[in-house]
């Protein structure tokens, strides 16, 4: 049994509704709780369409290869296809932090690097994941809310709540 955060992104298709998927998907892998969705623009070199980003919290049977696993058996029930590095996407599904037995899973491999190594430093992550959980700490970079207020404003203030248009 182990705790994860999970960080989802769409920006192709019905993005709400990849998510909304996705996240119901989660229920049965021990679903906590899960922030709203927000907006936010792309990140990495290519051009493409703004996302919706959400985070989930998950208590589960998995270890963190398992939640690594199971973030692409998500990823490829919502058709994602890997052509370009950081390009657009139907589902993006990162492994962010696994917690087991109360401690901070760490690993190096570069197939699963955790906590995520570039999580500390992307407002689209820790802006929906101190909206879920206002004490969370990143392992080995500090509480969230400190890392929200290290990062440039305009990054912050550009990671915003989504609402459904009637």
């Amino acid at each position: 049994m182990s705790r994860a955060v999970l960080s989802l992104g769409a920006n192709l298709g019905d993005r709400a509704a990849t998510l909304a998927e996705a996240l119901e998907a989660l229920a049965a892998d021990g679903l906590v709780a899960r922030s709203a969705l927000f907006e936010t623009p792309p990140w990495g070199p290519v051009e493409q369409p703004a996302y919706l980003n959400a985070v989930a919290l998950v208590d589960g049977p998995h270890d963190a290869a398992g939640w690594l696993a199971r973030a692409h058996e998500l990823e490829q029930a919502a058709g994602r296809t890997r052509e370009v590095r950081w390009g657009a996407r139907t589902l993006d599904v990162d492994v962010v932090t696994v917690e087991a037995d109360g401690a901070a899973v760490l690993s190096d491999d570069p197939v699963l690097t955790l906590p995520h190594p570039r999580a500390h430093e992307r407002a689209f992550v820790l802006v929906p994941w101190a909206s879920v959980d206002p004490a969370a700490v990143l392992p080995g970079h500090g509480p969230v809310a400190d890392l929200l207020a290290a990062l440039p404003r305009e990054e912050v203030d550009a990671v915003i709540r989504w609402e459904p248009r009637p």
